[in-house]
């Protein structure tokens, strides 16, 4: 199977069982699915969060994905228990479809490592 066709695969599933999970079936997006990383990285699932704070999520779970990457790296938990990440190098400037198509290879690998897909 070509690798773009697997990642669509894999990809798919991922929003399907989330979606499921979360959303009673409503199809999540991408950016919905970065901010349950960023909750479930964070670890503090029973709380509402503010704009500012949802933000800060997705920034956890960008970091989190992207850390294998070899963009990020963890740094350490503050004393609120957010954790926090080093950049080791930049983001490469890359187009919309490229960018989501990297976004959507590490979630799936985030998953696949999670063994929540396999």
């Amino acid at each position: 199977m070509a690798r773009d066709e697997q990642l669509k695969e894999r990809w798919d599933l991922v929003v399907e069982k989330l979606s499921n999970q979360f959303a009673d079936g409503d199809r999540l997006d991408l950016d919905s699915i970065i901010y349950l990383i960023g909750v479930q990285e964070l670890g503090q699932l029973h709380r509402e969060y503010k704009k500012d704070h949802k933000l800060d999520l997705m920034h956890i779970a960008i970091c989190k994905v992207l850390e294998p990457y070899g963009f990020y790296e963890f740094d350490y938990v503050d004393d609120d228990g957010w954790p926090h990440y080093k950049v080791l190098a930049q983001l490469p400037h890359l187009k919309a479809g490229e960018q989501s198509i990297l976004m959507k290879e590490a979630i799936v690998n985030y998953f696949l490592e999670a063994e929540y897909i396999d």
